[in-house]
């Protein structure tokens, strides 16, 4: 947080010099440390932000590609008259133990196009896919590989 607020003042004023930065660095401090106080934030917190953020920028890039490759397979679904579409309801149980993680495997599925989370329940994801072939793989997916990683650190 307390880089985001430096970068947030560098952005505001337009500009860097050393005068603008060294009051930003010092406003930053002070809003971190407001922060901290009355907010119930704590430096072990930053480092733990900081420990998960390359993990996290791999689950960004890997979600991204997927994206790709799904919208690649609704496209050729759409376009391909002849394969028949079979829509499918799937169960998906996850090893995820943090509902931070389940959310982001929800949200993950739900952004690729032909797939959407219906509910989660437990160890459980209920998956819509608009083919049997969109169902393939989501168990032990390289997102979930990555989100159990984030997970596992503390």
């Amino acid at each position: 947080m307390l880089l985001l607020f430096f970068l947030a003042w560098v952005i505001f004023n337009g500009r860097l010099t050393v005068e603008i930065a060294l009051f930003g660095i010092a406003i930053s401090a002070v809003v971190f440390l407001f922060i901290c106080k009355f907010m119930g934030y704590s430096f072990r917190k930053e480092l733990n932000f900081y420990r998960k953020a390359p993990i996290f920028l791999q689950y960004c890039l890997v979600l991204l590609k997927e994206i790709v490759l799904a919208n690649l397979t609704v496209c050729q679904l759409v376009l391909t008259r002849k394969e028949v579409v079979e829509p499918v309801l799937v169960h998906v149980a996850t090893s995820l133990k943090t509902d931070m993680a389940k959310t982001l495997l929800a949200n993950a599925i739900t952004l690729t196009p032909g797939t959407i989370t219906v509910s989660v329940t437990g160890q459980k994801l209920l998956v819509h896919c608009l083919d049997k072939s969109l169902a393939q793989g989501m168990e032990d997916s390289e997102i979930v590989r990555i989100l159990e990683r984030l997970e596992g650190i503390a």
